[in-house]
């Protein structure tokens, strides 16, 4: 198994080479016919689907799957149209490969240039979502990326279906390489793909807190992503009420099930008494449970009609509940709100109702997160709602691609150094030649293409 895993890995890794260099035209003809693929197939995809969802509802009663993984398993027609949608967006973007990022001549007739390239490599294992493949595939080939997929056995129809249209359709395309894109489909080849660092040159994992960390902490292979989604929403003591009830509500309850739902709402205590009994029967005819701190759960406990209500725990303020469940607290300042993100969040997205100008500054100068949000719900922060096309995954670290990830986060660089025979002796001892160091308004393909 380990050798038949080693193959498909190895075909990819040098089909990367021949995919770096594919032209733009033949790289969106590809594109192209992969969404229209999807959009000749919507059946066969809602059937394989159909499938899976109804595998991972016995799962689920069993104990064994949550809610919020079945949510994100389930593609319906309107999801395809989004995945179609979200192909022939990334046609629209420009081409990000072999764009000279900076020029600079050395001495005169020496030339050196900064280029965008791939980055090679690309392993993706994510759990549930299927439209996970058709968002990452057609971003890597945009960005002229091999890619190894490697979904969960929840979504092992869909996955296979979606995967194997998209493929068909890409390779279908002349000038298009074979083998750059590979699907694997067992538990056991998580570890073995793992281990495989002298071929993957990045991994994008997609899925639970434990299964991101459990990437970071079994693989020598650089991992782009984040372990947890625990946002927050601020309501200022100058906030506009009324933005903040929309914001608030929709950060919690148009989608619970994702990395970029709030979890914890901050509200500052000279308006907590005036904003919160709304607030808290929004949530209430939406299904929110409401795990209070003390000053909170003192408002709330006095009106009659509202359910799950609770008191807080201290592992409240930890936790990502991708679900109908948030936590509440009341804070003096915000400063303390800040204190409190910082030390409880994931440095993920987190956002500020007020109408301070000052405080809108301060908040995203302090506040150590990914994405922050002025007046806006967390929501937002998601690679296709950013205009990146779709998107690879959010990244939390603060390496090259952070937040919202889109093809920028799949690109690297190379210096290509043009000369004539120029040799470095030249450049040393007493009678050194100096360097000139001046930046060139030039781009490489001009200087490779001279005659």
């Amino acid at each position: 198994m380990v050798l038949e895993i080693e193959e498909k890995v190895i075909e990819a890794k040098k089909a990367s080479i021949i995919l770096a260099s594919v032209s733009t035209d033949t790289k969106n003809a590809a594109l192209e016919a992969m969404a229209q693929a999807l959009d000749d197939n919507r059946d066969k995809i809602l059937e394989a689907n159909q499938k899976d969802v109804e595998t991972a509802e016995k799962l689920k009663r069993k104990g064994e799957l949550s809610q919020a993984l079945v949510d994100r398993l389930k593609v319906s027609d309107s999801k395809i149209s989004g995945m179609i949608d979200g192909i022939r967006d990334v046609i629209n973007l420009e081409d990000p490969v072999g764009k000279t990022m900076e020029a600079l001549e050395l001495d005169q007739g020496l030339e050196l240039y900064k280029v965008s390239s791939p980055i090679g490599l690309i392993g993706v294992i994510f759990e549930a979502r299927p439209d996970v493949v058709p968002q990452v595939m057609s971003l890597c080939l945009k960005s002229g990326n091999a890619t190894i997929f490697k979904g969960g056995s929840e979504a092992l129809n869909s996955n296979r279906v979606i995967f194997n249209l998209l493929n068909e359709a890409a390779e279908s395309v002349k000038g298009m390489p074979e083998g750059a894109f590979q699907l694997m489909e067992t538990r056991e080849e998580v570890n073995d793909i793992l281990s495989m660092d002298a071929y993957i040159d990045l991994l994008i994992p997609r899925g639970s807190n434990a299964f991101v960390k459990y990437m970071q902490d079994n693989t020598k292979i650089p991992v782009l992503g984040h372990a947890d989604g625990i946002c927050h929403v601020y309501v200022d003591d100058e906030a506009d009420l009324g933005k903040a009830y929309d914001v608030c509500f929709d950060s919690k309850a148009q989608y619970p099930a994702v990395c970029n739902a709030m979890e914890t709402l901050l509200i500052n205590e000279k308006i907590a008494d005036k904003f919160l009994p709304k607030m808290a029967r929004m949530y209430g005819d939406a299904n929110v449970e409401m795990r209070c701190d003390d000053s909170s759960f003192k408002i709330l406990e006095e009106i009659d009609f509202l359910q799950n209500v609770s008191r807080a725990t201290e592992d409240d303020w930890k936790t990502e509940y991708n679900d109908l469940i948030l936590s509440i607290k009341i804070v003096g300042s915000m400063e303390e709100a800040i204190e409190h993100i910082n030390n409880y969040g994931s440095h993920h997205t987190d956002a500020i109702i007020t109408e301070s100008d000052l405080k809108k500054k301060r908040f995203t100068e302090l506040v150590d997160s990914s994405s922050v949000m002025i007046n806006a719900s967390t929501r937002f922060a998601d690679g296709f709602r950013y205009g990146k096309g779709a998107e690879v995954g959010i990244s939390t670290n603060k390496i090259h691609a952070r937040g919202p990830v889109g093809m920028e986060g799949l690109l690297i660089y190379k210096y290509i150094l043009v000369g004539n025979g120029d040799k470095v002796a030249d450049y040393a001892g007493p009678d050194a030649k100096k360097f000139t160091h001046r930046r060139l308004n030039k781009t490489a393909a001009n200087a490779l293409s001279r005659k």
